[in-house]
């Protein structure tokens, strides 16, 4: 039986690379289950809250919270560490019994021999090091409480792991460990070190590099999705040039450690958003519309779908694309942003002249429908003799306060007769085009 353990401290929020691990570790359990020997793996979860100072309720609810919200459900727990307090200090006890331990100023340490610790890791194969380089380390401190090496090997051997993938900061600590299961006579779980996260500058990711935590993601528009399909290429490749997972069926298919690289990994923010825009679009209008309901509330169902497919092709979180479609249903105000009012400024007149002329003939046309729409906006280019950028751009402005949108004419159509020629007023009565 394959057992695997994802074990955060819940001194903090539950960042990108816990989840990444967290994630690497639900992987390999289901492409375990439909491709191991036997089908039997376990996705064990640990709470190491030993950190008594540090440790909260609230931070255990805010991991647990962004584990389901990422789709990685496990299989047993929550455990807590500090529920394992007796068994620390008998273990502890045992080791300092057979010798394998002794006590200095109350404390009890682990005895290190000079044999040598080697291991063959999931991720960077063979491992080796030297027991005379290790000191003897304490295990249980002077105030019976276990220090963090002694109380994951207790831990992981109570609870029979059998792999153990984590972060490669965790490297170090393999050798200490290695001699705590040989010690108990214990055998030692399969070891993997998954690379670790930078920033764009090439430093460890840290706050300076702006949001770290699954939760600021999902509060700033990513969809699950794409969070996990983002975090899993985090180190790791399917082989080929393959980014996109829609079904997370197809990535626990493909996943292997084998796929998992030595190299560090990089949190490109905006390669996320890419990738999240590539996912909304894969939900399609119906369901995007569903998960921005709260934004659209009070538009008629249909009308929401017909918004949000306007604005989805160019949309990149669910916040972007709710900002969008409240604008073309009339929720949000317009506010031109520095392109548009550079364009205004660049030649006021013309621009006034372009929404004068589309005021005027928009408001004669019947069939509103954006084919309609695009050959009688073409047509009123045409009798003035502009180029059609310098009829439509005036338009898209007015009525989205950008200088980018969806075709005028597909523009025009989802906004509404009524509302279109609202805004063409509004911009044509503003002296200055902020409102």
């Amino acid at each position: 039986m394959i057992r695997v353990r994802f074990a955060p401290s819940p001194t903090g929020s539950l960042h990108v690379g816990g989840a990444r691990t967290a994630l690497f570790n639900w992987l390999f359990v289901q492409h375990a289950r439909t491709h191991g020997p036997d089908h039997d793996a376990i996705f064990v979860l640990r709470i190491e809250d030993t950190d008594r100072q540090r440790s909260t309720d609230e931070f255990t609810q805010v991991i647990l919270d962004g584990m389901t919200w990422l789709g990685l459900t496990w299989d047993e727990g929550p455990f807590f560490q500090g529920a394992g307090l007796e068994r620390h200090k008998a273990d502890a006890q045992r080791l300092l019994a057979e010798g394998k331990a002794y006590e200095a100023d109350g404390a009890i340490r682990f005895r290190v021999s000079h044999e040598e610790v080697a291991w063959d890791d999931a991720v960077h194969g063979p491992i080796t090091f030297h027991g005379k380089d290790l000191e003897d380390f304490v295990i249980l401190r002077a105030d019976g409480t276990p220090v963090y090496n002694f109380a994951v090997v207790s831990d992981d051997i109570a609870m029979r792991i059998t792999h153990v993938f984590r972060g490669d900061d965790h490297i170090s600590n393999t050798p200490k460990q290695i001699l705590l299961y040989r010690a108990f006579g214990s055998p030692v779980p399969v070891f993997g070190h998954v690379p670790m996260i930078l920033g764009t500058d090439g430093k460890k990711l840290s706050k300076r590099h702006g949001a770290t935590a699954v939760a600021d993601y999902q509060h700033q528009g990513i969809i699950p999705s794409a969070m996990a399909n983002f975090l899993a290429l985090l180190g790791w490749s399917p082989g080929g040039d393959r980014e996109l997972f829609f079904d997370v069926k197809e990535m626990v298919e493909a996943f292997t450690f084998e796929g998992v690289q030595k190299n560090a990994a990089v949190f490109d923010p905006q390669k996320l958003e890419w990738m999240n825009a590539e996912h909304l679009r894969s939900l399609g209008a119906v369901r995007v519309a569903g998960l921005i309901g709260d934004a659209l509330a009070g538009v008629e169902p249909a009308r929401a779908v017909a918004l949000v497919a306007a604005v989805l092709p160019r949309g990149r979180t669910t916040l972007d694309v709710a900002h969008r479609a409240r604008l073309r249903a009339g929720l949000d105000p317009i506010v031109f942003d520095d392109k548009a009012t550079a364009f205004v400024a660049k030649d006021p007149a013309g621009y006034r002249a372009a929404l004068e002329a589309a005021r005027t003939s928009l408001a004669g046309v019947k069939a509103w429908t954006a084919p309609a729409l695009d050959v009688h906006l073409r047509q009123l280019a045409d009798e003035m003799g502009m180029k059609l950028g310098a009829l439509m751009q005036p338009v898209r402005i007015a009525l989205t306060g950008s200088t980018v949108s969806e075709p005028v004419n597909e523009l025009v159509a989802v906004v509404g007769k009524d509302l279109t020629l609202q805004r063409v007023a509004d911009a044509l009565s503003s002296a200055n085009p902020n409102p």
